[in-house]
């Protein structure tokens, strides 16, 4: 492998907080770039206040001292450098424009309008360093269609349509388990940044990156062709089950459940043969993939009693490794978070506080699921403390002196 990773010697100028900007430059700087994360001087990134939090003692969801990390920012912040700075001030609003000089990347995901407020937007930054890539996540855009509405991953949610088509038929709309919303605008936010800096390579301009959270989830539902299905008869919420790829579900075994997959022919027979009902596959209600999706709740019903009566280990090793018909384990989470091979492969990793090495892993994190065959790319810096990396970004980068660093101390500029 080579020792250079993908994105070295990329700066990124970071200005985001709680999960989806912070989750965006946190794979920057897994990459190889540089990460410089600005936060004010009065307290940081909201998420440093998120339970549960890790002390010499262990995990707890209550704060028991200043010491006290949030494992958010655990997760969240490494492959970062902590600096702090008062954006409303004007020696605070300087010195950004002089660290934005220094950077190819801006990412942030302030509220609507904060940016331009604060004097630190995309115009005002342009001028200052015009190669600059200016990247922006936001919860609807810029102007937003919903100017007085909080862009939590909830919210965006609710406004994708992802919450109507999830759940069961005759339940409500339903949260998925995880930000979705949270998560999916970065990676889009990332590919944009990577895109820019490509084109910029190319032409030496730089641009403005936008990625709105709601248009991400909107762009996944429309996927999906529901308004087809709606007009066919199909429910807008399925549960566990596509009707239009019948059998294709989730069912209770004996000890737990499982994923299948079974509307391609050769599966469906095999499953029909490993069930002792091969006369379904030339039943006419379930003979071809059309009629089974008519008659689903019969077929589904016949599979679910075969798997009531077997464990999953048991479902998976007929299925499976004799017959090479698709289906799973559901796993918990701690199963998955557990498993070797994702360890191995880097997609789980384990978080370490940095003031407790001694204590070895508090909890286990997210990884880079990427994988390149001549560069390595992980996350191999610890989160810092906030305002950590103030004397080696000021005094390193900026060529402050000592003396000026006090007075900005003294001042509450840093």
């Amino acid at each position: 492998m080579s020792a250079s990773k993908p994105l070295e010697g990329i700066r990124v100028l970071d200005l985001t907080v709680a999960l989806a900007g912070p989750y965006g430059s946190l794979l920057l700087g897994g990459l190889g770039a540089e990460v410089i994360r600005v936060e004010s001087p009065s307290g940081g990134d909201i998420a440093r206040n998120n339970p549960p939090y890790v002390d010499d003692g262990g995990i707890h969801f209550g704060i028991r001292q200043p010491e006290d990390v949030s494992l958010s920012i655990l997760n969240r912040a490494r492959n970062k450098k902590s600096i702090t700075l008062d954006l409303k001030s004007p020696r605070g609003k300087a010195l950004f424009m002089q660290l934005a000089c220094e950077c190819d990347v801006l990412i942030e995901n302030a509220s609507e309008g904060a940016m331009a407020r604060l004097g630190v937007d995309y115009e005002s930054v342009r001028q200052a360093n015009p190669k600059i890539i200016y990247a922006s996540v936001k919860a609807f855009g810029e102007p937003s269609p919903y100017p007085k509405l909080k862009g939590m991953d909830i919210i965006v949610q609710a406004l994708s349509g992802i919450m109507d088509v999830t759940g069961f038929a005759d339940g409500p709309p339903t949260r998925l388990g995880l930000p979705l919303a949270d998560l999916i605008a970065p990676l889009f936010a990332v590919n944009g940044i990577l895109s820019a800096l490509i084109h910029r390579g190319r032409t030496g301009v730089g641009q403005r990156v936008q990625v709105s959270m709601l248009d991400c989830l909107a762009s996944l539902v429309a996927e999906e062709h529901f308004d087809v299905y709606l007009k066919e008869g199909y429910p807008r919420r399925s549960g566990n089950f596509l009707e239009r790829l019948t059998p294709f579900g989730v069912y209770k075994t004996r000890d737990g459940y499982v994923a299948l997959v079974a509307f391609q022919p050769d599966w469906f027979k095999n499953l029909t043969q490993a069930m002792g009902q091969p006369d379904l596959a030339q039943d006419p209600r379930f003979a071809a993939l059309g009629p089974r999706t008519k008659n689903s709740v019969e077929i589904n019903a016949a599979i679910q009693a075969w798997m009531h009566r077997h464990t999953s280990a048991e479902v998976i090793h007929e299925l499976q490794e004799l017959r090479g018909v698709p289906c799973a384990q559901v796993r918990t989470p701690e199963q998955v978070l557990a498993d070797a091979y994702l360890h191995q492969r880097g997609a789980v990793v384990p978080l370490e506080h940095p003031g407790l090495a001694a204590s070895g892993t508090v909890a286990m994190g997210m990884g880079l699921p990427i994988q390149f065959s001549e560069s390595p790319v992980h996350f191999d810096q610890p989160a810092q403390a906030l305002g950590a990396a103030n004397e080696e970004v000021y005094r390193g980068l900026l060529k402050l002196s000592e003396a000026e660093l006090a007075q900005l101390r003294e001042q509450g500029v840093i």
